[in-house]
């Protein structure tokens, strides 16, 4: 029998407890605000921190936040199916405006799951729902 077979179901809480063990995530302050597990979708958000900004006080987001969410974020939309996270191959952000509000979202969606390799969308709006960046990212297709 697989780990998939036998893991417990997942969980806003669960995916949580994943998030908070690696300590990136936690610097970044990223939290599970959503998931929707038979459309294969989570939303993780996170908070501006001065640490976070592309320059001190200009309230505008580094590049680099953005895409750690984006990549947080797909590799966590598969642990929604498989029960843990998985090794990204690589992925590419497109950034569409600056990001300039207190908080952002990114939206995941699994487009698909191969025997070796997924792939994932991800969208992130800013807190008025603007589209700020858009992401895809490959991630290997089994949890070990």
């Amino acid at each position: 029998m697989s780990d998939r077979a036998t893991a417990a179901p997942m969980t806003v809480e669960r995916l949580q407890e994943l998030l908070d063990r690696s300590p990136f995530s936690r610097f970044f302050g990223i939290h599970v605000a959503a998931i929707d597990i038979p459309a294969a979708t989570i939303v993780l958000a996170m908070e501006l921190r001065p640490e976070l900004e592309r320059r001190e006080g200009s309230g505008q987001w580094h590049g680099g936040a953005l895409a750690g969410l984006i990549d947080t974020a797909g590799d966590f939309a598969l642990a929604l199916g498989l029960g843990a996270p998985v090794p990204t191959i690589n992925f590419r952000v497109d950034y569409l405006r600056p990001a300039m509000t207190p908080r952002l979202a990114a939206t995941a969606r699994v487009r698909r799951t191969g025997r070796m390799v997924a792939v994932v969308d991800i969208d992130v709006i800013d807190a008025e729902g603007r589209l700020v960046a858009i992401g895809r990212g490959c991630y290997g297709a089994q949890a070990g």
